[in-house]
């Protein structure tokens, strides 16, 4: 029955998919037009197309799947704001989760892309037009090949941010740069057991390129009380829980108390300060996700 159940929930995901991207394909040859009012329409149309998408793909959660969603910490949050979110990673069920907890509460989710990306066929098209940020990173390598380069990466990432300026947004970025795994994790040799160690600078990326732009960081822990399901657990209603929890911070706070500073990626000692207020906040983490792994047994 499970599998059976699988199966649907698929289809409808996939039939869901089809439905939402070709409007949003379309409607992005059409975003090419160079007129800012033009193009501003078409960002809040297109991301009205994203958010019905998944706000039918929560249907077909409740439908098949039924999860019981634990949420707590999100009252307050407005569609309004601007937003950087950080979270764990351990499953590819945690965008599914993220997804459906923001949808209508904070803008649409947004990541970071590798400029690359931009020449994935269809993908690379939606993504243009649902304005998610491409970036070009140089390696430390490269800049010393190429020293009249410097901070053009940051520079370019900014002016494709610009357009944030006028319109809500939310920024994704899974700070461990990977999935958990306890292989993964014994790798790393870390004192952290139910994370990897957070890296700090895709995360510095990001607030060094949007400035001001950015108002809010939120900080997700997502638990599985019956343990770190796939995506086909996740369809055939194999997961009973799932619990959720926001906490809130000021990026303005983390500013003026010398958290985080905009020359980070020049300056050693602030680049320190905030690593350690990063890893510091893992091993908060790594401690609630302890506490609720015990609870459980």
């Amino acid at each position: 029955m499970h599998v059976f159940i699988g199966i649907l929930s698929s289809l409808f995901y996939f039939i869901n998919t089809v439905f939402w991207v070709t409007p949003i394909l379309i409607m992005s040859i059409l975003k090419i037009i160079p007129i800012k009012p033009w193009r501003t329409f078409l960002s809040y149309f297109l991301d009205g197309c994203a958010t019905a998408w998944i706000s039918i793909n929560k249907l077909n959660q409740n439908l098949f799947s039924r999860t019981h969603f634990n949420v707590s910490g999100v009252d307050g949050l407005t569609h309004k704001d601007w937003y950087l979110i950080i979270a764990n990673h351990a499953s590819w069920v945690d965008i599914l989760v993220l997804q459906r907890v923001f949808n209508r509460k904070i803008p649409f989710l947004k990541f970071f892309l590798k400029k690359e990306l931009i020449w994935v066929p269809f993908l690379g098209l939606a993504w243009w037009a649902l304005d998610f940020p491409f970036m070009r990173r140089y390696s430390k390598a490269f800049i010393a090949k190429h020293p009249q380069l410097k901070g053009k990466d940051l520079e370019a990432t900014r002016k494709a941010c610009e357009k944030f300026r006028f319109k809500p947004v939310s920024i994704m970025n899974f700070v461990e740069g990977t999935r958990f795994t306890p292989q993964k994790n014994a790798a790393q040799n870390t004192s952290l057991e139910c994370l990897l160690n957070p890296k700090a600078g895709g995360m510095a990326y990001v607030l060094s390129a949007m400035g001001d732009k950015l108002h809010k960081l939120l900080d997700i822990t997502i638990h599985y009380p019956h343990g770190i399901p796939s995506y086909w657990d996740f369809v055939c209603g194999r997961v009973p829980q799932i619990n959720v929890h926001v906490a809130v911070f000021s990026i303005e706070e983390l500013v003026n108390s010398g958290v985080f500073g905009m020359d980070y990626f020049d300056n050693p000692e602030q680049r320190e300060i905030f690593q350690v207020w990063l890893s510091q906040l893992w091993k908060q983490k790594d401690q609630e996700l302890k506490k609720l792994a015990m609870s459980q047994k």
